[in-house]
């Protein structure tokens, strides 16, 4: 016997399901094409990190991107690997690492905003330009009053 896929409606009724489902969709799009990069998003964001708020001790860039130490420790290595990011000594204490984003790691940035740019394009298609725009300020606002400290004033 073969299951109809439509969901519940009481499934389809509940705004936060629609929004882990669709937000499922896009970051497994957006997934794959960072993987095709060798890239994760963790990559993404220290790169987004590092190239708006410029260099960075490394745990401190693990605490401003909530990413535990030992996993702040591979992202950096993954990404020097690469060539896009730089790792000094911290001359005021030699135990700390200092991360700097290269050339290379903002043109690994621009390519992936780029990429991010189409998957937000195929996951907004049936929108208008300015639903597009309602939508993106209210998801904005959601995520400023679920993560108040995220949002630089």
């Amino acid at each position: 016997m073969e299951f109809a896929r439509a969901l519940p409606p009481s499934l389809l009724g509940l705004d936060t399901y629609l929004l882990s489902r669709v937000g499922k969709v896009a970051r497994g799009r957006f997934a794959e094409r960072l993987a095709a990069r060798g890239l994760r998003l963790w990559h993404m964001a220290v790169l987004a990190a590092l190239a708006d708020f410029g260099p960075h001790v490394q745990r401190d860039l693990g605490i401003r991107l909530d990413i535990h130490p030992s996993d702040v420790a591979k992202i950096v290595d993954e990404l020097a690997s690469a060539g896009h990011v730089e790792r000094t000594r911290d001359p005021a204490d030699r135990r700390r690492m200092s991360v700097r984003i290269t050339r290379s790691g903002r043109t690994a940035l621009r390519a992936l905003d780029k990429e991010a740019g189409q998957v937000r394009e195929e996951i907004l298609a049936p929108l208008s330009r300015e639903e597009r725009i309602m939508l993106s300020d209210m998801l904005r606002r959601l995520f400023e009053h679920t993560h108040p400290d995220a949002v630089a004033d």
